[in-house]
């Protein structure tokens, strides 16, 4: 039997109730870590939970939202009472959205703002607790081709730029230590997220992409949840160990 890549750690995964963040959980777990991910909703989370541990892995789900930092709190108080400590922190929970800058109102700028850049920064300050002490630990944050290429709704847009600033801002704080922060980029990818914004029932629903299409080429084909997964597994685990500060894009080539 080969190896486990990533045997007794530990790993916080957000927003891992469907698409690629339960495929992240699901691909962790198998490698050997034990899981704590967190939705905003129970049922959902539960059948992940469920899941990984009728196989034999280790998990446990936590009901939060990335705007409130005391359900922040929760989720690493659970993390070490539950298994002691904690190793990997992946930022995965977002809103998708499509609404242009000129139907963006004031609630829903902040609310997109707080969830897709407030919860990242609320994470990493409450895991930087647990890594600075032992000077070790993994921060991958899930941004999007749209950090570079924004050619989706303005606030969405604008929080994954921020995103990949607040990633090298991370590595800088970080470079003499043995932390480690990057992020990866997906691009389009077959989860209910995309299926949503291709048929313009996201926010904002179809109207940008009228305007965005110019700028993009993309004939195809699509990625896969685990091509993401994949790639949070190498920054993860020691394929990854000189590798800080930077934006991953998977996108199969058609964002370049």
């Amino acid at each position: 039997m080969e190896q486990q890549m990533l045997k007794d750690k530990v790993a916080i995964i957000t927003g891992a109730s469907y698409g690629m963040g339960r495929t992240m959980a699901e691909l962790f777990a198998d490698e050997g870590a034990a899981v704590v991910i967190t939705a905003r909703h129970a049922q959902q989370l539960n059948e992940v939970v469920d899941g990984i541990r009728a196989k034999g892995g280790k998990a446990v789900g936590v009901v939060a939202d990335v705007c409130s930092t005391e359900d922040t709190k929760k989720v690493f108080e659970t993390a070490l009472r539950e298994f002691g400590d904690v190793d990997i922190l992946i930022n995965n929970a977002g809103i998708g959205e499509q609404k242009m800058i000129d139907e963006t109102d004031d609630d829903w700028m902040m609310y997109v703002m707080n969830t897709n850049l407030g919860g990242p920064m609320r994470y990493i300050r409450e895991a930087l607790k647990i890594f600075l002490p032992k000077n070790d630990g993994v921060i991958i944050n899930i941004s999007s081709v749209n950090g570079a290429r924004p050619f989706c709704g303005a606030t969405y847009t604008s929080t994954k730029g921020g995103l990949n600033t607040l990633t090298k801002n991370v590595a800088m704080r970080l470079i003499d230590t043995n932390i480690r922060c990057n992020a990866v980029a997906p691009g389009a990818t077959v989860t209910p997220a995309h299926l949503a914004n291709k048929a313009g029932e996201q926010p904002g629903g179809a109207e940008m992409l009228k305007y965005s299409g110019h700028f993009v080429y993309f004939p195809g084909p699509e990625c896969d949840p685990m091509d993401q997964a994949y790639a949070c597994l190498y920054l993860a685990s020691k394929m990854g160990k000189a590798v800080r500060g930077q934006v991953i894009q998977v996108c199969n080539g058609a964002f370049l």
